[in-house]
């Protein structure tokens, strides 16, 4: 499964408002909800909360990948969210976070999220694909570059 088939244009938010971790987290799975992939948005929070108290998904490089695999999942879904002036996501490298993507998986799926992740992963190593992220202009330029 290619990472763009669980994007549309309605699942990217090019201006997040959150200014924290948490909020950030609730400000994208809104957008999953909004578009009927939860079937128990505040279930599918707190798998994904109770995953950051484990460990950060705040990689580095400006990037975060929270992900949550939860009964609240109606189906895989991803969000791409981007932050201008960033946000403390206690990444691995002290940096600020600019480019999301929170990751939904149904909790029966096996290592599916591990799959969309590993996929996500490789793609942002390109620092010139962050650079073009950062500087898309519409949800269909965020899909077009991760289709690349």
């Amino acid at each position: 499964m290619n990472i763009t088939e669980l994007l549309s244009v309605n699942t990217i938010k090019l201006e997040l408002t959150s200014k924290t971790k948490e909020d950030v987290i609730k400000e994208m799975a809104e957008l999953l909800d909004e578009n009927g992939k939860l079937l128990d948005k505040d279930k599918y929070i707190k798998a994904v909360t109770d995953r950051e108290k484990e460990f950060s998904t705040g990689i580095g490089m400006g990037i975060a990948i929270p992900h949550g695999k939860s009964s609240g999942v109606k189906e895989a879904a991803l969000v791409f969210g981007r932050s201008i002036d960033g946000l403390d996501y206690q990444s691995m490298d002290d940096e600020l976070a600019h480019i999301f993507f929170l990751i939904a998986v149904p909790e029966e799926s096996s290592d599916e999220h591990l799959k969309i992740l590993s996929q996500i992963s490789r793609k942002l190593m390109h620092k010139e694909l962050r650079k073009n992220l950062m500087e898309a202009s519409s949800p269909e330029q965020i899909i077009a570059l991760l289709e690349q």
